[in-house]
């Protein structure tokens, strides 16, 4: 078969693919849904969870048999996270910006936009924007026993600022 011949025949199984997947979704599947930019709530971080000025951005968590809920959160300079805990981990992307995050008893990281974080579950830590720059990440983790998150003390100025962190070879 000629390479056109293979790229016709493949586009005709994508076509017939997607016909049968419009077909599956209009027998009682449900659809892919979409929540708009605009339609996505902001709201400020509380600060029983934040020190310094954070915003929260499309929150979410589905519906059963997933276990996954996330967020878009931005911090100006200076702001962080208390220190707290995930029961399955989390992921950040970090799509602007520079920040710090640190493992309870372990160094500080400096991460960069494009960089993707993993915080293992269980683990005492704590992320934020650098104090001259700001941050935003997608944070992505699993709801377990009801929740994807425990919440615990602040982080001191003594501790964000402490040590010189650890940053990327350039």
């Amino acid at each position: 078969m000629s390479r056109t011949h293979t790229v016709r025949a493949a586009a005709l199984l994508l076509a017939a693919t997607a016909s049968a997947s419009c077909a599956t979704a209009s027998e009682g599947k449900k659809d892919m849904e979409v929540t708009r930019k605009a339609d996505q709530a902001t709201v400020q971080g509380p600060e029983q969870f934040f020190t310094g000025k954070a915003t929260i951005t499309g929150n979410f968590t589905r519906e059963a048999p997933s276990r996954v809920s996330g967020a878009i959160v931005h911090f100006e300079p200076g702001a962080r996270t208390h220190w707290h805990t995930h029961p399955l981990g989390q992921t950040l992307i970090v799509t602007e910006g520079v920040g710090w995050t640190q493992v309870e008893g372990g160094p500080k990281y400096e991460f960069y936009a494009g960089d993707i974080l993993w915080c293992p579950p269980d683990q005492k830590h704590w992320h934020g924007a650098t104090p001259h720059e700001a941050m935003t990440h997608i944070a992505v983790q699993e709801v377990q026993d009801g929740t994807p998150v425990t919440w615990l003390e602040e982080v001191t100025d003594e501790v964000y600022l402490a040590g010189t962190p650890i940053k990327a070879e350039k």
